[in-house]
Formats: structure tokens, C-alpha cells, sequence
């Protein structure tokens, strides 16, 4: 009995997933619970837990994306395996007289011919481009057979036979075609070898016939060539495909041997060749050193990442304003009881504690700073709570998590939810609740040493404040040139909603809060 592992709903708003990793192999035993696999969406990755003990038999290949809800793996469980293994033996006995009987018989063509069209892959694929066939005109063709790859601007998918007989190509490799489109047609027939293949996979014994094929020196059109991903590797390589023995289907190259396969050293005729004056003295100095490339493919948290910051961009009359702060106040204050507040609350105390708080007291008095726009409703949506959103960088790319009801939070208890969240974010175990629901977000790009930027706002929040790295600068104070540790802020905000009255003065007023840091005490 086989259970189908289907992908699990992982949040509200997510759609589909990517496989990013089988943490099992295809045949694997596995246990009830064992986590077998990482899903990755838009916001966070997940594991995947058996939900059966059994042999694991694996439908969905790592890095492809999925839809919620999708057949990823099924687990042939325990039950009854014994007895099913001891069933095979005279099963495969008194099924090989029907396989031999099968493959004397010549095949016959029915008359019938069954029309192929793009199938769909994917709710908002709409065109494929023909990759690659690997059959040709006139090629006979299995049921089920793969006989060419397809390529959307996902992913790409192998294209069986949906008849047994006779190919013909419509649309030829490297056109791009609508989804439903006719690609080519199969004049079916019935008997010869067809029936052989059914009674001998029936009965278990297709490897034997699979390795004769192989090994009788006969060539099809898909010997010596890399599969679509596999061509990528290899050029990217600089690696002819000519120098890599294939160990897929009828010699094709896969990604595995593109992957294992190793630049050969120049051959000698190469160096032998004898030398012309001429054309050395014409021919460009070649470039030194190695000219490697690497491609890796986006995560969907990356690509979502780039989709939402264009969206952004395009959609909103975004606008950056700028102060500088003077930060010695708040530097001296923290140096004289930063000992006394690790040791009271078991957590340093840092820099965004002061700026979170002084942005929950700024937007009590410039709401607009903290408020969002119904695009449907057509209404500005004012929040009398700041949920505080503090972009953390992850290696898997740019996470906001939010902190809930920060105006009511303490300075230790803003620096315990700071580093509680940036530590869950940087090990990927982040929830959707804990990503979702911010009102106005703060991003220090002074941790990597910005001078200054204007940051994209986090939709559909309405500003973001871009903090940035410390530096000692002149500064003219009661008739005097003195140096102090200034900081460059930046609001971005749009201007749908605020205007500049309101940003300029919601940056003003967070810039008093820092240099007189008692104003945060007093709530002056």
C-alpha cells in the first residue's frame, strides 16, 4: 500500500512551493516523522516530515516548484511487503512465455492517429519553447516514452508519449509555442515491441533488455547529447560534450555527469601546431588567469524579493528625505549604564532599541508616517498600534520580521525581540505570522558600512527609515567647530499618503529624540 505525500498549506497567502532539497534518496526506508525534505516559498522554508514508515519513492525532483496541495512523494509502507516479494518470482516465471510471444509478433498500425499538444504546466505559463526532441520523424516511439523537453520560463519538463507507433514532428526544437498548441502526431500501432515492453516491465525484467541495448553498440539520436541543464553546466564549463560519456537513456548526457565532468587538459597536436610569424603577430594577446562563471538558481524567496521591490518602485510616488544626527548623547548614555542594563536584563543594550522607541513616539504624533493605503477601498487605513518591521539579512536573501505593539515594549524588551527574531531568521525557522502585518520598517545599512541610501519602502507600509554608519565629523556648536560621532538618517515614504510637512517633520522630530535621549524617558 503506497501513501502520497502531498505539499502541506503553509500559510494564507502562499500558493506553491520549491522543492529546495530531498534530505532522502528515491528508494530510501524511511521512518513516521523523519523529516525527508526542505520546502521553500516566497517567505520561509519548511521541513517535511513521513507521514508513514516505508520505502520512499520520490515524484517531484529537487528545485522545481510546485503548487499547494501537489504529489511530491509516495511511501510504499511495511504491510505485506514480504509476502509481495515471494509472489514476484513465479509471477515473472509464467509472464516470460507471453513476453517472448509479444516480441515475435510484427507491430501493426490501427489507422488511428492521436494528436500531441502542449500540455499545461502551470497556472500562469502560457507559451513553452520545444528544447529539444529527442526522437525524430519516423522514430517509433513508446507509450509513456519521453520524446522531447520542453522549457518554460520556470522550469523545464520532459514531454512523453501519450501512443505507441510512429512520430511526426510538427513544430521543430527551439520554437516557442502557446500552451495547447499541436506539436506532433503519433500513427498508432499495436503488437511488436510495444507488447514485449509492457510484459517484460509487467513482469520486472526491463533492466535486462535496457543494458542489452546498451551495450549492442547501436546509437539513437539522444547519444552523446547533454540534456537542457546539462548543456548549461557544460558550457559554462567550457567543456565539449563530445569529452562526456553519457549514462542517462541511450548514452544522453544528464546534469549529474555534466556536473562530475572535468575539463580536459590541451591536447598535444594543440601545442605541435607549428608556428606562423604572421598570424602570431596579428592574432590579440590572450587574456591571463581564469575566466570562470557561476550560475545558481534564484530562490523563490529571491525572486519574490526582486518582484516586490519593482512592484514598489513602479506603484508608489516614493520620495527620500534626509537629516543627520548627532549621536553623542545617545553614545554617552549608553556607554555609562550599558554595563548595569546587560546585567539587570541579560541582553546588550543597542542602538535600535533607541531609534524603535523614538519611531513609536514620532508616529503618535504623524500617524500618516504609520498608516497604509486601501488600494480597493479606496482608504487610508491609520494604526493606533506600531508593529515595527527591522530588515535582517539572511543568506538566502533580505527577511523583515515584525515587532508587535513596540510602543508598549521596554528598551530591554525591544533588544530581547530584536535578537530573538534575527536569530530565527538567520537559521531560516522564521513563521509567516512572524513576517507579516508591519507598519513602518527600520533597515541599518550602517552594519556594512552605508554612509547613505535611500531605502525602497516595504509594502503596503507607507515609509521605511534607512539608518546608517557612524562617522566623526565637524559640526559647528555655539560658534565653535567641534567633532562628533554624527549618523545620516533617510525616511522614504510615499507621497500618496505623506506629505512633506509630515515626513520632514517625522524625521525631525525622531532626530530630537536621539540627541536628547531623556526626551524617551520623559515622553516629551
Amino acid at each position: 500500500m503506497s501513501l502520497e505525500m502531498k505539499v502541506p498549506t503553509v500559510g494564507e497567502s502562499v500558493t506553491e512551493v520549491t522543492l529546495a532539497e530531498w534530505i532522502k534518496k528515491d528508494g530510501d526506508r524511511v521512518e513516521m516523522d523523519e523529516v525527508i525534505a526542505e520546502l521553500e516559498s516566497d517567505k520561509a522554508s519548511f521541513e517535511l516530515p513521513a507521514e508513514a514508515s516505508g520505502i520512499l519513492r520520490i515524484k517531484v525532483e529537487a528545485g522545481e516548484t510546485v503548487e499547494i496541495g501537489t504529489v511530491v512523494a509516495e511511501i510504499e509502507e511495511d504491510e505485506g511487503g514480504a509476502k509481495e516479494e515471494k509472489a514476484e518470482a513465479p509471477k515473472a516465471k509464467e509472464e516470460a512465455p507471453k513476453a517472448e510471444k509479444a516480441k515475435s509478433e510484427a507491430p501493426k498500425a490501427t489507422g488511428e492517429v492521436k494528436e500531441m499538444h502542449v500540455p499545461n504546466v502551470g497556472e500562469s505559463i502560457t507559451e513553452v519553447t520545444i528544447s529539444e526532441w529527442l526522437k525524430k520523424t519516423g522514430d517509433h516511439v513508446e507509450l509513456d516514452e519521453v520524446i522531447a523537453e520542453i522549457e518554460s520560463d520556470k522550469a523545464t519538463f520532459e514531454l512523453p508519449a501519450e501512443a505507441t507507433g510512429k512520430l511526426e514532428i510538427v513544430v521543430e526544437a527551439g520554437q516557442t509555442v502557446d500552451v495547447g498548441a499541436l506539436l506532433c502526431k503519433i500513427e498508432e500501432m499495436t503488437g511488436g515491441s510495444s507488447s514485449a515492453k509492457s510484459e517484460k516491465s509487467e513482469s520486472g525484467q526491463s533492466a535486462a533488455p535496457a543494458k542489452a541495448a546498451a551495450s549492442s553498440g547501436d546509437t539513437t539520436y539522444a547519444t552523446g547529447h547533454p540534456s537542457p541543464a546539462a548543456s548549461k553546466i557544460l558550457a559554462e564549463k567550457g567543456i565539449d560534450p563530445k569529452d562526456v560519456k553519457g549514462t542517462g537513456v541511450d548514452g544522453r548526457i544528464t546534469k549529474e555527469d555534466a556536473e562530475k565532468a572535468q575539463k580536459s587538459a590541451s591536447k598535444p597536436a594543440a601545442t605541435s601546431a607549428p608556428k606562423s610569424s604572421d598570424s602570431t603577430a596579428s592574432a590579440p594577446a590572450a587574456p591571463s588567469g581564469d575566466r570562470n562563471e557561476r550560475r545558481e538558481r534564484m530562490s523563490n524567496l529571491r525572486k519574490t524579493i526582486a518582484r516586490r521591490l519593482v512592484t514598489v518602485k513602479n506603484e508608489t510616488a516614493m520620495l527620500t528625505t534626509f537629516n543627520e544626527i548627532n549621536m553623542k548623547p545617545m553614545m554617552d548614555l549608553r556607554k555609562k549604564y550599558k554595563e548595569q542594563f546587560k546585567e539587570k536584563h541579560e541582553v546588550g543594550l543597542g542602538f535600535m532599541s533607541f531609534f524603535t522607541k523614538a519611531v513609536c513616539m514620532a508616529a503618535e504624533e504623524w500617524p500618516a508616517v504609520n498608516a497604509s493605503i486601501d488600494e480597493e477601498a479606496g482608504e487610508i487605513v491609520y494604526h493606533d498600534y506600531t508593529d515595527v518591521s527591522i530588515a535582517v539579512s539572511t543568506p538566502k536573501g533580505l527577511v523583515v520580521p515584525v515587532i508587535r505593539n513596540a510602543e508598549k515594549l521596554s528598551f530591554a524588551g525591544v533588544e530581547k525581540e530584536v535578537i530573538r527574531l534575527a536569530t530565527r531568521a538567520r537559521d531560516g525557522k522564521l513563521t509567516i505570522d512572524e513576517m507579516t502585518g508591519g507598519t513602518f520598517t527600520i533597515t541599518n545599512g550602517g552594519v556594512f558600512g552605508s554612509m547613505l541610501s535611500t531605502p525602497i519602502i516595504n509594502a503596503p507600509q507607507s515609509a521605511i527609515l534607512g539608518m546608517h554608519n557612524i562617522v566623526e565629523r565637524p559640526v559647528a556648536e555655539n560658534g565653535q567647530v567641534v567633532i562628533r560621532p554624527v549618523m545620516y538618517v533617510a525616511l522614504s515614504y510615499d507621497h500618496r499618503i505623506i506629505d512633506g510637512r509630515e515626513s520632514v517633520s517625522f524625521l525631525y522630530r525622531v532626530k530630537e529624540l536621539i540627541e536628547d535621549p531623556g526626551r524617551l524617558l520623559l515622553g516629551v
